[in-house]
């Protein structure tokens, strides 16, 4: 169990985008001190995935980046993270040169429209856009444009 698992909790049951805390707040909730280094060095604060920043794992754990750091004031706003969008910004959807592309051969936009719309069952997308007649008539149309150009 970690010192910042209190933190953790807190921000799990936090319901806004934006949670603004001070230092005083936060040490309330985890029970301790925060250590001089978190008055000290924003850097502290950094929204470090990496296993040696045991306090970033309770925010980002929790679903929160830190934002507006700032140790003079001692205060910070806990930012909600952004739900990832599914589209062209997915790793494996990205461009890759070909020297690094997979065996893949398909283009990196393919897939790129998936579910932006629907053919309606029975449709059938073989059968022309418009009747025969209607095409003759915008043909003629046309015609009398060009000839009206031309002075004929």
């Amino acid at each position: 169990m970690s010192k910042y698992d209190p933190l953790s909790e807190f921000l799990k049951t936090q319901t806004t985008v934006q949670v603004p805390m001070t230092f005083a707040e936060i040490e309330r909730v985890l029970g301790s001190k925060l250590p001089a280094s978190a008055y000290k060095h924003p850097a502290w604060w950094a929204n470090d995935e990496g296993k040696s920043h045991v306090q970033a794992q309770a925010w980002l754990s929790s679903g929160f980046e830190t934002e507006q750091v700032n140790p003079k004031a001692k205060k910070l706003v806990f930012q909600r993270r952004k739900k990832k969008v599914s589209g062209m910004s997915e790793v494996e959807r990205r461009y890759q040169p070909p020297d690094q592309a997979k065996e893949s051969r398909r283009h990196p936009a393919f897939g790129a429209m998936k579910g932006t719309f629907t053919i309606e069952p029975g449709y059938d997308l073989t059968q022309p856009a418009m009747p025969a007649e209607e095409w003759a008539e915008i043909e003629q149309e046309m015609v009398a444009k060009f000839d009206r150009l031309l002075g004929k």
